[in-house]
């Protein structure tokens, strides 16, 4: 074993290129803001789970930035019809999807008793007040106005949210997509307020069945029918990881936020935002 660790020395002495002088040189830490964000997990409490708790959320907020960044561009590549850079971000909202969800096994180590230590420091702060998930499903389609409330003290914040509420959302410019395809598409969906949660329109189904069955034809629909499809299936099974981790640990207890907690999580599941990309599957 010693012999191993000499050997390895050996070699790190024989990188004779890497940098160690600093002094007017950008570092590592520098360039990522280390000192800010490694001095922003201030516990409330002294419990020992509370670090846990902060760094699981603050990671996947984190990761949402990096999803709205994806879609926003995504929908903006699939406006201006640049299709395969739409995929590619569509396909790296998947991977980063799957980080937030296994973030929830990490958080579920956190038993009932563990959290009752400092959960009363959160107050009315809660998880469900995070404005970027709601800018994340207004991106989606999932148009919410009370939800908007929330957010009405913080001003900026506010018409940054309302922005993205009253536009067109990843499945709009999508139907869009079908409808420059030479589709014929009832003009009500193509003209509709975008502030309102789409709910389906038959012109629209029949639409995608007919990508689905001659998927030569429309090949780039078809592939951003089931990237479209993948984002969905991801969400809602971090939705369904969100509601158990929630029931593991504090049961059927109203959430901090003032929500019904596991009820309103469950609620959610029921909801779709690509609805005749599931029904089709019946239909074909």
């Amino acid at each position: 074993m010693s012999e191993d660790i000499s050997k390895l020395h050996d070699k790190l002495k024989s990188e004779t290129g890497i940098h160690t002088n600093f002094r007017e040189e950008m570092t590592y830490g520098d360039y990522l803001q280390l000192d800010s964000i490694l001095s922003s997990q201030r516990r409330l409490s002294g419990h020992h789970d509370e670090m846990l708790f902060i760094i699981i959320h603050q990671v996947s907020e984190l990761w949402m930035k990096l999803i709205l960044h994806e879609l926003t561009s995504a929908i903006q590549a699939i406006q201006e019809d640049k299709m395969q850079a739409a995929f590619k971000m569509l396909a790296r909202v998947t991977k980063i999807q799957t980080q937030i969800i296994q973030a929830w096994d990490v958080l579920s180590t956190l038993t009932p008793a563990e959290y009752l230590e400092f959960r009363d420091k959160l107050g009315k702060a809660s998880g469900f007040q995070s404005f970027q998930y709601r800018q994340i499903e207004f991106a989606l389609g999932y148009k919410t106005k009370h939800i908007l409330k929330i957010y009405e003290q913080d001003t900026v914040l506010y018409e940054q949210l309302e922005k993205v509420y009253n536009a067109p959302s990843i499945y709009d410019v999508s139907i869009q997509a079908l409808a420059k395809a030479g589709f014929q598409l009832n003009s009500a969906v193509l003209n509709r307020d975008y502030s309102v949660t789409y709910g389906g329109d038959e012109s629209v189904a029949n639409a995608w069945k007919e990508v689905y069955r001659d998927v030569d034809k429309y090949w780039n629909l078809y592939q951003l029918a089931e990237k479209l499809v993948d984002v969905e299936d991801w969400l809602q099974q971090w939705r369904f990881r969100h509601m158990k981790t929630v029931e593991r640990i504090i049961g059927f207890k109203t959430g901090t936020g003032g929500s019904s907690g596991v009820n309103y999580l469950r609620k959610v599941l029921d909801h779709r935002f690509f609805p005749e990309l599931w029904d089709l599957r019946t239909s074909l």
